[in-house]
């Protein structure tokens, strides 16, 4: 049975990502996927001029991110949007939900709360890179065109 959880965001354990050039992050996760049932909390710093996650979109999970400090440039279907903080930015579960954020400062990080849906199986859309992704049920595979691709490939 789960309880009630607690913790100071200066607890949380951080996991810092470097794996390909453009996309860097550290994320402290407060609710890691997987520990609830439906959904997920991390809080994510990006460092200059990079950017988190590929462009993308989610077929069943929502996400919802509140920009704590910094400044971004949120790519999305209707054009390229400023974010700063204080501002709340909602993607919804499908071709209008497609985002990319990228830190335009050149000094200092981008920091923002990811409150994310969360399903058994999620499928997610690369539509610059023309990718696939499958998550979920100890499933983690992108496909291009039937064929595997590496995360990266093409971004």
């Amino acid at each position: 049975m789960k309880t009630i959880k607690q913790k100071k965001a200066a607890e949380l354990q951080g996991q810092h990502k470097n794996l390909h050039p453009g996309y860097e992050f550290t994320r402290r996760s407060f609710l890691p996927q997987g520990e609830a049932m439906q959904c997920a909390v991390a809080i994510y710093e990006i460092p200059p001029g990079k950017s988190a996650y590929p462009y993308h979109y989610h077929i069943k999970n929502e996400e919802v991110y509140y920009i704590l400090s910094g400044t971004g440039l949120l790519k999305t279907p209707e054009g390229d949007k400023s974010v700063q903080a204080g501002e709340f930015l909602y993607f919804p579960a499908n071709e209008n939900g497609a985002h990319k954020l990228t830190n335009i400062s050149a000094t200092e990080p981008l920091t923002y709360i990811d409150f994310d849906t969360q399903n058994d199986l999620e499928v997610a859309i690369y539509p610059d890179s023309g990718k696939i992704g499958v998550w979920g049920m100890d499933i983690n595979r992108l496909y291009c065109q039937r064929d595997e691709k590496d995360y990266y490939e093409g971004e």
